[in-house]
């Protein structure tokens, strides 16, 4: 795993079970949010699948695109795209409408000194959206920053566990859920609260950022010591195979891999890797924010890409100088200041 065609094409390869459940759900895909982290891998992901099983679906990424390399791309796989502001009512209504929907649009980092526009996206647009979008299936990206910390020896919070987000990203993040549920309720539309931390793949994610520290000597701080991971193209999957999930009320399901990772575990199996030691700072704390994903695993298997070979390719990666997005996690965050 050496280059973004091979990192970009492994995203894209679809399981037979993913192929199996996209033709069990009738209608179009439209992916709101398209041009961020994940949503390009996982359009061209659904639009692979969509190939091999030989459907008939159009999949339409939606995004404010200001990035036109990623749109040509897209297009290149096949996906059709559409540049729209999704806070413009009348862009949004103009949208076409879909038997399914993946809501990836929102806001995170950055929320600090811009709240009101983090609510926006985060709160009010998925009303609108819901509305819009009130006789599709909605598969909706949220996140495990919405549940308190957990003892580490815990598992995890699992589905059960009640919401006690910290700072206003993972409050707005609860809106966001709290108000598509409402529409659920309202208008008896299916979906899912898909709630992921911490999707990586080779160019931004927990284990890249500990990889480059490692290699340039930068202290880690071990104050938050263990973290969750899982493939971005495990993820994709999984949030195209929850379309075959949606309920009314929502299915809530956490998505993440399988192990609880110590991160001074897995930096000490980066530095062998890299050739480097370690700089390893401060105390593991009794809790850590953890992600119970036993229930999509009893759904969907186990991630097809273990944690060794993540880290495997993450070294690689790094050692040959790998392109990397300016993106970091902040998993170290105890305070919810985004």
């Amino acid at each position: 795993m050496r280059t973004i065609e091979q990192l970009e094409a492994k995203l894209a390869e679809p399981s037979p079970e993913l192929v199996r459940d996209l033709g069990s759900v009738p209608g179009d895909i439209v992916v709101l949010g398209v041009g961020g982290k994940m949503g390009p891998s996982l359009a061209k992901l659904a639009m692979n699948a969509i190939r091999q099983g030989g459907w008939n679906k159009r999949v339409i990424g939606v995004s404010r695109f200001s990035n036109a390399e990623a749109r040509r791309e897209l297009e290149e796989a096949g996906v059709e795209t559409i540049s729209c502001e999704l806070l413009d009512d009348e862009a949004l209504r103009a949208l076409p409408d879909a038997g399914n929907v993946i809501y990836m649009a929102g806001n995170k980092f950055g929320t600090k000194g811009r709240e009101n526009f983090t609510w926006a996206m985060n709160a009010y647009l998925p009303g609108r959206v819901a509305e819009k979008y009130k006789e599709s299936r909605i598969v909706v990206f949220s996140s495990g920053n919405i549940y308190p910390f957990q003892p580490v020896a815990s598992g995890g919070a699992s589905e059960s566990v009640a919401p006690e987000p910290v700072g206003e990203y993972a409050q707005s993040t609860l809106g966001r859920e709290r108000i598509f549920e409402y529409h659920s309720h309202k208008n008896g539309t299916p979906m899912v609260m898909f709630r992921l931390n911490y999707a990586i793949d080779m160019r931004y994610g927990v284990l890249l950022e500990l990889a480059k520290a490692v290699n340039e000597g930068r202290e880690i701080d071990l104050t938050m010591g263990f973290a969750n991971v899982i493939w971005q193209g495990d993820a994709n999957a999984m949030a195209l195979r929850c379309l075959t999930q949606c309920s009314s009320p929502p299915n809530v399901i956490n998505i993440t891999g399988p192990e609880t990772m110590s991160i001074r575990w897995a930096a000490g199996e980066l530095a062998k890797r890299l050739g480097k030691e370690a700089k390893l700072v401060g105390a593991e704390s009794e809790t850590a924010l953890l992600n119970n994903a036993s229930k999509s695993h009893q759904l969907f298997g186990y991630p097809r890409v273990p944690l060794l070979q993540m880290i495997d390719w993450t070294a690689e990666w790094v050692r040959h100088g790998g392109a990397t997005w300016n993106k970091p996690t902040h998993f170290q965050e105890r305070k919810g200041n985004f």
